[in-house]
């Protein structure tokens, strides 16, 4: 079986909501990473022979063959195909999963995996309006559905609130740990650390190049006076993933690809995988998804230098872990999605990006990256930095 390599890696900085990229249509803003990876790589982009680009609200201005726009909106040929991928919050995740898969198999050579969501502009959930007043459609979950898991509904919150149980987190634990990030993502930007993998868009007659969501000035008491999602919980907007516009993108070739295009490459793959459970708790699973990914690559968490779990809630990172008894100093080095902000479908070649290039940066080896899904599923992938 061939290789996969990724040869290039970028992200715009995030957006907070109605923020500094609310001007950007969002394939304009997929296609501005489609042309930094024709750019910094020096390909010709009518090598590139598919993007698969993953977006969750697939509606209004993110509709119509999101993906397919997005090449239209760069300077990639129109003979370059594109595809739209929802795998929820591991949607991109799962592009760079399928384009190494093809170029794994021999089927291609050279694939874009990437993500996009402006979450002002395509808000959450206006994707899934139905009619009922005129008797068409109930909305995604049928009666069957909800009666076999003897549920009224499906909700991320509730899941995030059981895990915390689940786990024994308690509030100032998730509070602790939403500082951290913070703290760690104003460090990591004060140091230059994601400069080289920022891709800076025109906003306002300036450059939009720094995450706008990171509080360098948070403080324990400032987030624990955020209100709780429910009174008897332990879950706050302070404690989970910020809402973000931004876009990612990782390019994906062979070996021979990289022979016939002078390329080097950052990073290669070495495992990944994708599981399912509970749709109920629904964020416990990448707990289970990393083990299974770690016995089929042959490693255990010691042979990892650095972990990139989406921080959805405070309390996915922090369960999984306690599951797994990984080592808290390797996790989210650089910050995650409380500080950094959370594009949904963009977060998988998001996360993937400053994973690659935060390994590259410290000389280490060994990365793998989990993120939590709708539904009870999760991705894994882990790559090693060259």
């Amino acid at each position: 079986m061939s290789t996969a390599y990724i040869v290039e890696a970028v992200r715009t900085a995030g957006g907070k909501r109605k923020g500094a990229l609310a001007g950007w249509h969002p394939a304009d803003m997929a296609g501005e990473v489609l042309n930094a990876l024709v750019d910094r790589s020096g390909i010709d982009p009518a090598a590139i022979e598919d993007v698969v680009l993953g977006c969750v609200t697939q509606a209004g201005e993110q509709g119509f063959a999101f993906a397919r726009n997005a090449v239209l909106a760069s300077k990639l040929p129109d003979s370059v195909p594109a595809v739209t991928v929802d795998r929820q919050c591991g949607s991109s995740q799962q592009c760079l999963q399928f384009a190494a898969q093809a170029v794994m198999s021999g089927t291609q050579d050279m694939v874009v995996a990437a993500g996009a969501e402006s979450m002002t502009r395509v808000p959450m959930f206006s994707n899934i309006t139905f009619h009922a007043a005129e008797g068409v459609g109930i909305g995604p979950f049928s009666p069957r559905i909800l009666q076999r898991y003897g549920v009224s509904g499906f909700s991320q919150f509730e899941g995030a609130e059981m895990l915390a149980r689940k786990y024994g987190l308690d509030r100032e634990t998730l509070d602790s740990f939403a500082l951290q990030s913070h703290q760690r993502a104003a460090a990591a930007t004060a140091a230059g650390a994601f400069a080289q993998e920022i891709v800076p868009l025109a906003v306002g007659g300036g450059m939009h190049s720094r995450d706008e969501g990171i509080r360098a000035d948070a403080t324990l008491e400032s987030i624990a006076a955020v209100k709780l999602l429910s009174e008897d919980g332990v879950i706050s907007a302070a404690n989970a993933s910020q809402i973000c516009d931004g876009a990612s993108a990782v390019l994906v070739v062979s070996e021979a690809a990289l022979k016939a295009h002078g390329l080097t490459p950052m990073a290669r793959i070495v495992a990944m995988g994708v599981t399912a459970g509970d749709p109920v708790i629904m964020l416990e699973e990448p707990i289970n998804a990393t083990r299974k990914v770690l016995a089929r690559a042959g490693m255990t968490l010691d042979d990892i230098d650095l972990f990139e779990v989406n921080e959805a809630f405070a309390s996915v990172p922090l369960a999984w872990l306690k599951a797994l008894g990984a080592d808290p100093a390797r996790l989210n080095v650089n910050g995650g999605a409380i500080a950094l902000g959370h594009p949904l479908g963009a977060t998988g070649t998001k996360l993937m990006t400053t994973l690659v290039h935060a390994l590259r940066a410290r000389g280490q080896r060994f990365g793998l990256q989990a993120v939590c899904e709708g539904g009870g599923i999760a991705n894994v992938t882990i790559v090693e930095a060259l």
